[in-house]
């Protein structure tokens, strides 16, 4: 018989038939979101399992599952993985990275001019039929050509923003955890390494990219966005809990800075419903990557690792290689 997998979300059916060819397949195309304890009695029996970031994978459920061996994550991050757990399981662990890169970047810069143009709150002015004249005043933004940009969170998805930068004539400043050779700094638009403090004081439009971990909690929350442009904007990419949401509801709704995108929430899909009282933020339901190409780019991904891990006993992308 073939191993036994389980494949926890909804997902392109021509996924499904390739793992097929390799696994006894339990898939879930009514993306029903399991409980923990749904996830665990789904998972008995299962060698393997290809998921998203609504199933979490704790110390708790691993030691429920003696017989797992493999855990094909389809994003690049991975905060709902408790990898150190994994690894004392004897479970692989395998996220996909770079081939969302670009498609996310795009989305980065749909997100920041939207935002610091107010895209969105002229729309939904124009729908509720508001528009009976022109006025020299009406819905006025911030530039963003020539203007200063920060990233917070300098990898592929950072570099990538900071390229596009170019064609619009930015600075380009990132704050991260290491700073990039002269040769990565320069192909990212000549982008400057400063602190965070420094970079939030001078940046007009701040991105944040940053892989999300309890050292990154709360990264960006009241006393951060106190050190920012009253004309500023805040996007955020990356994850919920980055941002502390009720301190950025709270300067939003006094203007503290001008506007925020935002793709990620704390608790998401539930988010902080203050959000939706406010006209100067946009707001996305976690869609950077949702390109078609890249979405089955990134199911692909995960099937290769899962093929990989559990064929041949090494993914291509593994987090946590064990000797």
């Amino acid at each position: 018989m073939k191993p036994a997998i389980l494949v926890t979300r909804a997902i392109f059916p021509e996924v499904l038939t390739r793992l097929s060819g390799y696994f006894e397949v339990e898939s879930n195309q009514d993306d029903v979101i399991f409980t923990p304890a749904e996830l665990a009695a789904k998972l008995k029996g299962k060698v393997g399992t290809l998921a998203t970031a609504s199933a979490k994978f704790n110390t708790e459920l691993l030691q429920q599952l003696p017989g797992l061996k493999m855990v094909a994550s389809m994003a690049v991050g991975y905060d709902n993985i408790d990898v150190p757990a994994c690894t004392a399981h004897g479970v692989m662990a395998s996220n996909t990275p770079e081939v969302l890169n670009e498609t996310t970047a795009d989305f980065g810069w749909a997100l920041l001019m939207a935002t610091a143009r107010r895209v969105t709150e002229s729309e939904h002015w124009l729908r509720a039929g508001h528009w009976t004249k022109w006025r020299y005043d009406s819905f006025l933004g911030a530039d963003v050509h020539g203007a200063t940009l920060g990233i917070i969170g300098m990898g592929r998805i950072g570099q990538a923003i900071a390229r596009r930068s170019m064609g619009f004539d930015m600075k380009v400043m990132y704050h991260n955890r290491s700073r990039l050779s002269a040769e990565q700094e320069a192909h990212a638009n000549h982008a400057q390494y400063v602190s965070k403090e420094e970079l939030l004081a001078q940046a007009d439009h701040v991105v944040l990219v940053l892989p999300y971990s309890p050292a990154s909690h709360h990264c960006i929350a009241a006393a951060e966005i106190e050190l920012m442009k009253p004309s500023a904007t805040l996007v955020n990419l990356a994850r919920g809990g980055i941002v502390d949401d009720q301190a950025l509801i709270a300067a939003l709704r006094k203007h503290r800075i001008a506007a925020a995108g935002l793709d990620v929430f704390e608790n998401e899909p539930k988010f902080h419903p203050d959000f939706l009282t406010l006209k100067n933020v946009v707001l996305t339901p976690h869609i950077a990557s949702a390109s078609e190409a890249t979405r089955r780019a990134m199911a692909n991904r995960a099937a290769d690792n899962l093929i990989a891990g559990l064929i041949e006993g090494k993914p291509r992308d593994w987090l946590n290689p064990m000797a």
